[in-house]
């Protein structure tokens, strides 16, 4: 009888490297999956354990010597109390995702496997498991998802997979669900079985209906979406203007976490500062870490209903502008094309592509002139 396959081990340092390359953001997971020998789930994993603890990196030594010292000296019982401190946080954090419970667990060669697999409530079968990668022939579905979505924001699962089959493909309901969730598609009417935001996350009421867009400044939106590229894809978000359509901050991201969301957001807001800001109810802008920025400036925040996405209709419009204008026609091979490429559009976008509805005017022109007027 054969052994099962060994798993695999990696130095800290080559851990250190890889989450790093993934942080640039201009290599899609399964580029540096390709290049690493790494699966690409363990990838995004040791991205967001990166940027998590980035922060104590930069503790100055004194402080960080203080702490050794208090850790040596504590009595035991202090200790214990933090222990139990820790299991009633860990409680509370085990109606997180399995995905999320899942990336805790890491092998030790000095700590059973058991005992993190039973805090986390993850079974054992599910860390040692390793899905594989998008073929190419999943890639190829979901860039005609994605266009068709574009038309078609209607589309939920069943209809989409009743699509492709009318166009050849032998697919079934189950796999284009699960390569929309993916790409954080879903219908813009929502369904009996809509996904639910983040438990814990606080969702804010919709309050833009019937509300006449009068002034720069008066109302921003962002949503994320998926850009097919040649050999994988990666995710765009954006802050807009309402009034002026101004795009104001936009940014790249391999994994659809909220950090790349919230680094867009702050770098919007050294433009301006909205009355209200509008989101979608995805966990990236429903988190803590996102909408306390907003708080942070007294900014009030509008959620999206669910499966609405026409209520955030100007970046949807927005969408529709970058891809059938750049990204398809472009077929970007890799994320430092596709980088460049949006650089450039988003420079044309604001400053040169004239719309109709600002009076044949750019973007740049409406916003700078509303600054001014403010």
């Amino acid at each position: 009888m054969e052994m099962g396959r060994k798993r695999r081990t990696f130095t800290d340092k080559f851990k250190a490297k890889v989450a790093f390359e993934s942080i640039k953001g201009v290599k899609t997971l399964n580029e540096l999956a390709s290049e690493y020998q790494v699966h690409p789930n363990q990838i995004s994993d040791r991205k967001r354990q990166l940027l998590s603890n980035a922060p104590e990196l930069f503790a100055s030594g004194k402080k960080a010597q203080a702490k050794t010292e208090e850790e040596l000296t504590a009595p035991l019982y202090e200790e214990i109390g933090r222990l139990k401190m820790d299991v009633k946080w860990l409680e509370k954090k085990l109606s997180l995702p399995l995905s999320t419970r899942r990336s805790w667990v890491e092998p030790c060669p000095d700590y059973s496997i058991r005992r993190p697999c039973r805090l986390a409530g993850v079974p054992r079968s599910g860390v040692y498991y390793e899905p594989a990668p998008e073929t190419a022939e999943n890639l190829l579905l979901m860039r005609l998802i994605d266009e068709q979505y574009m038309k078609h924001p209607e589309f939920g699962s069943p209809r989409m997979t009743d699509w492709l089959q009318d166009e050849g493909h032998e697919v079934n309901r189950k796999r284009v669900a699960r390569l929309m969730r993916r790409m954080g598609l879903q219908a813009i009417t929502p369904g009996p079985h809509t996904s639910k935001p983040a438990t814990g996350h606080k969702i804010y009421p919709y309050l833009l209906s019937n509300v006449d867009i009068e002034r720069v400044n008066q109302v921003w939106s962002t949503d994320i979406t998926y850009i097919p590229m040649r050999n994988g894809y990666m995710y765009l978000t954006a802050v807009i203007d309402w009034f002026s359509r101004y795009v104001l901050a936009w940014e790249l991201s391999n994994t659809m976490e909220s950090l790349f969301c919230i680094d867009a957001l702050e770098h919007a807001l050294t433009q301006g500062t909205p009355g209200i800001f509008n989101t979608d109810q995805g966990s990236q802008f429903t988190s803590h870490a996102f909408t306390d920025v907003l708080l942070g400036q007294n900014i009030t925040i509008s959620m999206d209903g669910r499966g609405r996405a026409l209520d955030n209709v100007f970046i949807e419009r927005l969408w529709w502008s970058v891809k059938y204008e750049k990204v398809y026609p472009a077929s970007y091979t890799d994320g430092w094309e596709l980088l460049q490429g949006l650089d450039g559009y988003f420079n044309y976008y604001n400053h040169e592509r004239k719309h109709s509805a600002l009076d044949k005017r750019t973007p740049a022109e409406v916003f700078k002139e509303g600054v001014v007027r403010t």
